[in-house]
């Protein structure tokens, strides 16, 4: 059994370091967004992620409806402590923090 104070940083169900939902992305990854990440930063469980870095302590949301010339939204980087857990799990769910 996990304790949720500490901090995981691999395994089959801690998700990845690195992650985007962005196809185009390098760290686009179908199969581990299939399951169900969730996201919490500065304390506050987001559901606006685009992309995160557990690492770097980033995370990417949508800056409202705008989109650039190519049609992709744009993206604001915002700092702070991430942590992630994969959703399928249920409550006490290893969590991915720095």
């Amino acid at each position: 059994m996990t304790d949720e104070t500490t901090p995981q940083t691999s395994g089959p169900d801690v998700p990845p370091d690195h992650l985007a939902i962005n196809p185009r992305s390098p760290y686009f990854d179908a199969d581990k967004l299939r399951r169900g990440v969730g996201i919490r930063f500065k304390g506050t469980v987001r559901t606006n992620v685009e992309e995160y870095c557990i690492s770097e302590g980033w995370v990417r949301v949508q800056a409202g409806k705008t989109m650039d010339r190519k049609g992709n939204p744009l993206t604001l980087k915002l700092n702070g402590p991430v942590e992630a857990w994969y959703e399928d799990l249920g409550e006490g769910a290893p969590v991915a923090k720095a």
